[in-house]
């Protein structure tokens, strides 16, 4: 994706939810899609894991604009 794009990343299994901007190019790993800064994944209630089946849903250019 874009840099700047802003998803809404969200752990089923905890049903948390947090909204992050694209501003890098990884993940350089096989099989991921998507790394996130540490501070999103604790958010996320997903570092003691270290890896998890996430929800992404890209932000609409109005709903990014309405997010912190």
């Amino acid at each position: 994706m874009p840099f700047g794009t802003r998803l809404q990343v969200t752990n089923p299994a905890t049903g948390r939810s947090v909204i992050v901007r694209i501003n890098d190019r990884g993940p350089f790993v096989r099989g991921r899609g998507l790394d996130l800064a540490k501070g999103a994944a604790e958010a996320l209630g997903m570092i003691s894991a270290g890896v998890a089946t996430l929800k992404i849903a890209r932000l609409t250019s109005e709903e990014a604009s309405n997010s912190p």
